[in-house]
């Protein structure tokens, strides 16, 4: 059993780090994975834990929060009727597929590796969000197989490996093809559930060694608790501020915040 010493400091960093995520989350409509993989990595790295499967346990427990928080996105959303049900039908085996793919292969490989692949591909996101444009468009509507099936099985095999839900990519893939910004993010809240709840239970199974106290396979209870516990606080706070001011230079700045984490996790990866 762990000391208070020990359990203390990890319960405040995890209680700062779900407020924090709410908050985001409600105010820029960002999903709360992209901010809670890392959070959970230094944290974690900082009270001591470093073994060789680190980069999974936050991955996993960042999807643990997501099956919580896509469920409840889905069922507010569909009481405004916003979520298109018949292109999550469609995708649904795709993005199965995919999460299932990035699970096992995200298993496998070193946490240093895990840790490339998520900078790299949030810089990508980061570099959306700081410059993409609403009027982009690759189609004036949603993709038919083939093209389907490539789009949604990549979705759900980055998505699970990042350990995040559906909006990073899937709200800007549809709104390229035309989709409105609601839909697509009451949508997206729906490709999270489809991303999240194979990749938590395939992480489930995954033994890891040196893990933070209460981890049960590669999810650390404590942290999927606390970080739910606060998020459902916290996003309604995130919400308001929206509504009270502007956003778009705060995604500006949330999106710089993103990359410079991203290349601080690339530089500890290559440079110690």
């Amino acid at each position: 059993m762990p000391d208070l010493a020990t359990l203390l400091p990890m319960v405040a960093l995890l209680l700062a780090i779900g407020a924090i995520a709410g908050v985001i989350a409600g105010l820029l409509g960002v999903g709360g994975g992209i901010v809670l993989v890392p959070a959970f990595f230094y944290t974690f790295a900082h009270l001591g834990y470093q073994g060789p499967k680190l980069m999974q346990i936050c991955v996993a427990t960042s999807l643990a929060t997501i099956v919580v928080t896509s469920v409840r996105s889905v069922l507010a959303h569909s009481k405004k009727g916003a979520v298109d049900w018949a292109l999550l039908r469609a995708w649904l085996p795709f993005i199965v597929l995919g999460a299932l793919a990035g699970t096992l292969l995200a298993s496998q490989v070193k946490s240093l590796t895990l840790q490339v692949i998520f900078a790299v591909l949030a810089l990508i996101a980061g570099l959306y969000l700081s410059f993409g444009r609403a009027q982009w468009r690759l189609g004036d509507g949603m993709p038919a197989q083939p093209l389907r099936g490539v789009y949604a099985t990549c979705l759900g095999f980055f998505s699970a490996m990042m350990g995040i839900g559906g909006g990073t990519f899937g709200v800007p893939l549809m709104s390229l093809y035309g989709v409105v910004i609601h839909r697509a993010v009451a949508t997206a809240a729906g490709f999270g559930i489809l991303i999240a709840v194979p990749s938590v239970v395939g992480f489930l199974l995954l033994p890891v060694s040196g893990a933070p106290p209460f981890t049960l396979g590669a999810v650390n209870i404590p942290a999927f608790l606390l970080v739910i516990a606060m998020t459902l606080i916290t996003t309604p706070w995130g919400v308001k501020l929206a509504h009270a001011m502007d956003p778009k230079p705060l995604k500006r700045a949330f999106a710089v915040f993103i990359m410079l984490v991203a290349l601080n996790m690339l530089r500890k990866v290559f440079f110690g």
